[in-house]
């Protein structure tokens, strides 16, 4: 399975999301998944791609993703992940379930960190509503979201976040360990033999409640006085607390084995943060068998059992927090072995299956929901008809009119005209490989199936009228073209352009209106990534546009009905279109009237199923109800 993590964090990162989307990749690439980074920072290059970022001000050990849609949806069209997992609420963050939802990949995101109360220690409590108002819609536009505490999952539940599920963590219990206990590193921070040390471990910054492990340190120095205070990890508070402790140690960032023998040279961890979502700090000291003290939630509520194997206090006790953090001096041997064992049972390797699982089951919603993976039995009918593919223009949906063509087996393919946009190519289109797909799956179709293909000539592919008529093989190139069905019923086929006047008696004005068209789908395109982006659906300017000015509107009432007096005057009982973008299936009078719309915007076409029925479909609809039109069909034929 190909997966796609988005982070504002990874390694080298010294953090606990950091360390833990680590550990769950590397576990992943074990488990034989394709795994890439999209991150902030400086990347190893090793199946990573770094994004643009800028630091948060005043905490410049922290970078904030810019938002990348437009890079991101080029790679995930080039490569397709089977699902993308978003661990970060930053602007990359967003823009990219926004994107990933926009192409119909299935997204997942982490409930890492609680940034709204992270404001309250930043004195902007009042920003906290709105904090939370983006972390709900943020969220909820994804396939589900993972946060690692039961104590979370509910209160976001209650909180009204949808598909909530548990990731748990996990420890090293092999990395952190207390024969990793280091006396000559204990020297170096003062403490003799026997002497205890209290430790804390987290980025120094005000969201970590410094203060309150302060205040213990220095009660537990009244009890203790040869106690050592050591403070591991860098942040924007640092200075600020050198300067009024300078009797703490403040040893700056430690990784890997340096950061075990640290751990495991203390004997009292102290983690008074109260805005963990978990808090893996607390399970490495548990690891390393120490005495930690910690608030009764998240990862201690889970883990930690009061007076066996750690000391809790409740939630915003501070008082009662310092007393814990005294008696932990007190504390005999076995609750650092007990500590000891309780870790030992939480590896990294059950929260890797949850997390592959999770990915697994979004991945198999997200192949049944997205039509350009929907695996359908073809449709057999007797005539397909297709106009206004544009090839060779960079809004034309090739890509889609090879995979519809490829679950269609017709005796004739009618291409009613603009199948190739010579006018975009005379101003500078490019042809691209998508787009000669769409050529070749039109040649195989008459070699393999023996379809007979019949292209009429339109406005945008008017070269062709010098050569017309033109047969060779089963390819028929004409002006219009008589259809008879099952039941006699005769068709008028024709592109329809001939009863435009502006592409008739004034082509530079119609050249000017292509060039509008283009440019306006060029703002849609934009546009409709920004409303992708806020979570909303395809929103079509150019018909918005055309519904709104009176006098397109009475032009396409104008253009039906001019041909239908050609319909009746061609001896027929039905007409089908093109060229104006418009798709329609009515009954006016005698007259059927049918136009096949195009594959820019609307993506539609005729069926003519072989009891003589005509269906306009839509390319999203034909994928979600195709076994029943099959089914419908061999039930008709039977």
């Amino acid at each position: 399975m190909r997966i796609d993590i988005v982070t504002d964090t990874f390694l080298p990162d010294v953090n606990g999301v950091a360390m833990t989307l680590g550990r769950i990749t590397d576990g992943l690439r074990e488990r034989g998944h394709r795994v890439h980074i999209i991150r902030t920072g400086e990347g190893s290059g090793n199946r990573e791609t770094v994004a643009a970022s800028i630091p948060l001000p005043g905490y410049k050990e922290v970078r904030v993703g810019l938002p990348g849609p437009f890079r991101l949806r080029k790679r995930w069209l080039k490569k397709r992940p089977d699902a993308v997992y978003v661990a970060t609420e930053s602007p990359l963050g967003r823009s990219a379930v926004k994107a990933a939802k926009t192409l119909g990949i299935p997204v997942a995101t982490g409930f890492h960190t609680n940034f709204h109360e992270y404001l309250e220690q930043y004195r902007l409590g009042g920003l906290e509503p709105a904090a939370k108002a983006w972390l709900k819609r943020f969220h909820s536009a994804a396939d589900c979201t993972l946060a690692p505490s039961p104590e979370l999952v509910a209160r976001l539940r209650d909180e009204g976040f949808r598909e909530v599920h548990l990731l748990g963590r996990g420890v090293d219990s092999v990395l952190f360990t207390p024969e990793k206990r280091c006396e000559a590193l204990r020297a170096s921070w003062g403490a003799r033999m026997g002497v205890p040390v209290a430790i804390v471990v987290g980025r120094v910054a005000a969201e970590k409640n410094l203060d309150l492990a302060m205040k213990a340190f220095e009660r537990m120095r009244q009890t203790v006085p040869d106690l050592r205070c050591v403070v591991v990890g860098d942040g924007p508070v640092r200075a600020k607390l050198e300067e009024s402790h300078p009797w703490v140690h403040f040893a700056g960032v430690r990784t890997g084995e340096d950061l075990a023998a640290h751990y495991a040279s203390a004997d009292v961890l102290l983690f008074p943060s109260e805005t963990e979502t978990f808090g893996n700090v607390l399970l490495e000291g548990m690891a390393s068998g120490l005495v930690t003290v910690s608030y009764d939630y998240a990862a201690s509520e889970r883990h930690v059992t009061g007076g066996v194997n750690g000391m809790k206090a409740v939630r915003g006790d501070e008082e009662g927090f310092i007393r814990l953090a005294v008696e932990a001096l007190a504390q005999a041997p076995e609750m650092r072995s007990a500590a000891r064992e309780s870790s030992e049972k939480l590896g990294w390797s059950e929260v890797v299956r949850e997390f592959d699982e999770r990915m697994q089951r979004i991945a198999a919603t997200g192949r049944a929901a997205d039509p350009m993976r929907v695996k359908r039995r073809k449709l057999s009918c007797r005539t397909l008809f297709l106009s206004d593919i544009h090839l060779g223009m960079a809004d034309s949906k090739a890509v889609e009119v090879v995979h519809f063509l490829k679950h269609i087996q017709c005796s004739k393919l009618v291409l009613n005209g603009d199948i190739i946009d010579g006018w975009a190519l005379r101003r500078g289109g490019r042809w691209r490989g998508r787009h000669s797909r769409v050529i070749r799956k039109i040649l195989k179709m008459m070699e393999k199936d023996h379809t007979e293909v019949v292209y009429l000539r339109g406005n945008h592919d008017d070269i062709l009228e010098r050569f017309l008529p033109l047969a060779f093989g089963r390819l028929k190139v004409a002006k219009e073209h008589i259809h008879v069905s099952p039941t006699g019923k005769r068709y008028l086929v024709v592109h329809g352009d001939g009863f435009d006047s502006v592409s008739t008696k004034h082509k530079w004005l119609a050249s000017i209106g292509a060039v509008g068209y283009d440019t306006l789908l060029k703002v849609n395109r934009v546009y409709n990534k920004w409303r992708a982006w806020r979570g909303k659906e395809y929103f079509s300017l150019s018909k918005r546009v055309k519904a709104k000015v009176k006098s397109a509107v009475s032009f396409v009432d104008k253009y039906e009905e001019l041909l239908q007096e050609l319909a009746r005057h061609k001896r027929c009982e039905g007409i089908i279109c093109g060229h104006i973008h418009t798709p329609e299936d009515k009954q006016v009078g005698d007259i059927h009237y049918l136009n096949s719309g195009d594959w820019v915007e609307s993506l539609t076409a005729i069926i003519e199923h072989h009891d003589g029925r005509m269906e306009l479909v839509k390319y999203a609809d034909f994928f979600k109800d195709g076994d029943r039109m099959v089914e419908a069909e061999v039930a008709a034929v039977a």
